[in-house]
């Protein structure tokens, strides 16, 4: 067979792919579509392109479902939790992946062990002992549980791209005179750039998207998160579906755009790993 030649394989897999694309796209296609609609014309023909937008569902959502404030405590919660992970994480790997290989190995074997345990085992002693620090409520209690639960699969990601990388750069930077720590910083670090995006998108989406944890950590603070703020909102508006949708596009584009921003870094890191 020659190389590169069209067969009717590659045509079976283009199909498919467009009917998995197309599957995927309709229900952000249906929910923006009747965010953008008043009632009375989505609920006539709700799959018809909205060729007159009418943004008010959008500012009624955002008083109605107070989603300013939820919005800011959603990035405060991702920020903090993000900059916390992505150092101790690559810290961590890094030393995982240049110390010597069987105290690496046994080291990165508890963080795998950590991986498979499910974090509903330990949800009520990390309750009490938020209540007993005294941080329930506030949003130090989420940053806390989100560093906790996701280090493991950050320092996985971390790990298996530096792994990959050359000792000789290391080598090359202390021969240089560079510290462990220069060397880190100003010569590994810079390399892992692509894995780096990974660890922010896919701990951005967990964390953006969790509701049971800020529900009860959150419950009855000025703090909640912007599921929390959705679903109290549904509850009162779910007969006006236009309003709904648009608290709903509203939640999910922070996320969008990140991801649409650090979708090329996200590739990489994973083709990366994979070579790991």
């Amino acid at each position: 067979m020659a190389k590169g030649r069209y067969t009717a394989g590659t045509f079976a897999v283009e199909i498919a792919a467009t009917v998995a694309a197309i599957c995927f796209i309709f229900p952000v296609y249906l929910l923006v579509t009747i965010a953008l609609k008043e009632r009375s014309t989505w609920s006539r023909n709700p799959m018809s392109p909205p060729f007159n937008p009418y943004f008010g569902n959008f500012k009624q959502a955002w008083h109605e479902a107070y989603l300013g404030d939820a919005l800011i405590s959603s990035i405060v919660v991702v920020t903090l939790s993000l900059v916390i992970l992505v150092t101790v994480g690559a810290f961590a790997a890094y030393f995982l992946a240049r110390c010597k290989p069987r105290l690496g190995y046994t080291l990165y074997v508890f963080f795998l062990l950590a991986m498979v345990l499910p974090f509903q085992l330990g949800l009520l002693p990390l309750y009490q002992m938020m209540r007993d620090l005294g941080l329930l409520g506030t949003p130090f209690s989420l940053v806390i549980f989100y560093c906790g639960y996701q280090l493991p699969f950050t320092v996985f990601l971390y790990t298996g791209y530096i792994r990959a990388l050359p000792r000789a750069y290391d080598e090359a930077a202390k021969i240089d005179g560079a510290t462990d720590m220069q060397t880190f910083l100003h010569v590994i670090f810079p390399m892992i750039r692509p894995v780096t995006g990974t660890v922010i998108i896919l701990n951005c989406v967990f964390v953006w998207n969790d509701f049971m944890t800020p529900l009860l950590y959150l419950q009855g603070s000025r703090w909640a998160t912007v599921p929390v703020a959705v679903a109290a909102f549904v509850d009162q508006e779910i007969t006006d579906w236009g309003i709904v949708f648009a608290a709903l596009v509203i939640g999910i584009a922070p996320v969008m755009a990140l991801f649409a921003v650090l979708q090329r870094h996200m590739m990489e890191g994973f083709a990366g790993g994979l070579k790991a």
